[in-house]
């Protein structure tokens, strides 16, 4: 019976680290700022709010990957600087702040398991 419980425990806790190394990889790129990187983790459609910008719902993959990219051009993006990050049930949310000169970003992410990993489905940058 302990043997069992044993069992139990040690697949739930591997369970619960397998998809930890993707979010690792995700504040990664924003850290080092590229665009294209995190944009390999949005799903198919995500809803997108840039900076003074109306949020933008169901926006594709492509669309979302060049917007982002033109927003961290245009805003001189250098860095991120992780604020927290929280998980409920299957969804995860990362919080921080992007860094470019003298200006900070604050962005929200909201991220759901899907294939064993976690994709990008709502982002938000204010």
């Amino acid at each position: 019976m302990k043997n069992i419980f044993l069992l139990i425990a040690v697949f739930v806790g591997t369970a619960a680290f397998s998809i930890q190394p993707d979010t690792d990889a995700i504040v990664k790129a924003f850290k080092t700022a590229d665009a294209i990187e995190i944009g390999g983790y949005f799903d198919d459609f995500i809803d997108l709010k840039l900076l003074d910008k109306e949020e933008v719902k169901n926006m594709g993959r492509n669309q979302a990957t060049i917007a982002l990219k033109t927003f961290f051009d245009e805003n001189h993006i250098k860095g991120f600087e992780k604020g927290s990050d929280r998980e409920i049930g299957n969804t995860l949310y990362i919080t921080g702040k992007l860094t470019s000169t003298g200006k900070s970003y604050n962005v929200t992410v909201m991220l759901k398991a899907k294939s064993n990993k976690h994709q990008i489905i709502t982002m938000r940058i204010n």
